[in-house]
């Protein structure tokens, strides 16, 4: 192990490497660019790298490759993913063999976009599983473990960094060498009950739980600590589809709820359903 100051899209290309990646495809847009170029800069002789025409075709290199049994990686922008739905709509029915992670930064603001656009809500649509990173640190585990899940349900798997989270930097734990396991869960939401991304952190008897997902998490951390609050945090690191388990622990705890995430209500409507009117979920639909 080696500790390395990193930018989040950096702790991404390195995850990626550490996870055996061997095609690497992309299309440049802001807050996404530098996965790519990180790549590029290492020019690792195992692993082929490349800027695409657009993200459609970046998707089709990876997949392509994917479809062969190498480990890829696809990466863009929230807007760009518009672009590539064709043939991820595809993908989701033909899958995969090679574990494949697409890459896709979104842009709450939006800083340098068009538009706010959220890929969680694009994973639901296509029946993908997505993994949310909260830092640097965390994408960096979390790029390896989604290689691992793609590879176990032969499907492509989401990781979607927001601003906050490409853009900063941290000290990440980088591996020099990896051994890759092998998850045997039969379903997603039970795999991700398994994964050390989503936790519950309890205070002391307080039953007032928060859901957060992402970056949020460290935002709640942050006045949780400041004004001393007590509350039942859920920290969801893979938010769709929320891990079975954890939930149901969780909502267990807790007499209501208040969820924070960035963009679109997709962790809030999930709870919605889990509780089933037993207790109130507040946040975006119920304007909180």
């Amino acid at each position: 192990m080696a500790v390395k100051v990193c930018m989040g899209n950096e702790a991404i290309a390195l995850g990626a490497l550490a996870a055996g990646v061997k095609v690497a495809a992309g299309y440049p847009g802001t807050p996404s660019t530098e996965i790519i170029e990180t790549l590029i800069a290492v020019h690792h002789p195992d692993v082929k790298v490349q800027w695409s025409t657009n993200e459609k075709v970046a998707l089709e290199v990876a997949a392509g490759a994917a479809y062969a049994g190498a480990r890829t990686l696809c990466t863009m922008k929230q807007v760009g993913l518009n672009v590539a739905s064709d043939p991820l709509m595809s993908l989701a029915y033909i899958g995969i063999k090679g574990g494949m992670v697409i890459a896709v930064a979104d842009d709450p603001g939006p800083w340098s976009s068009q538009t706010e656009q959220d890929t969680r809500n694009f994973a639901k649509h296509a029946n993908l599983p997505v993994f949310d990173p909260s830092s640097p640190e965390e994408a960096y585990e979390m790029v390896q473990a989604a290689y691992e899940l793609s590879e176990t349900f032969a499907l492509p798997v989401f990781l979607r960094p927001t601003t906050r989270v490409c853009h900063a930097s941290a000290d990440v734990d980088v591996r020099e060498d990896i051994t890759i396991r092998e998850v045997k869960q039969n379903e997603l939401a039970r795999a991700f009950d398994t994964m050390p991304f989503n936790r519950i952190e309890r205070g002391g008897a307080s039953r007032k739980g928060v859901a957060v997902s992402g970056v949020s998490y460290l935002y709640a951390k942050e006045v949780i600590g400041e004004l001393g609050l007590d509350v039942v945090l859920y920290k969801v690191g893979t938010p769709y589809p929320l891990p079975e388990k954890t939930t149901r622990d969780f909502l267990n705890e807790v007499d209501s709820v208040l969820v924070i995430e960035e963009l679109d209500p997709v962790v809030e409507e999930q709870l919605l359903i889990a509780a089933a009117g037993k207790r109130p979920i507040l946040g975006k639909r119920s304007g909180h």
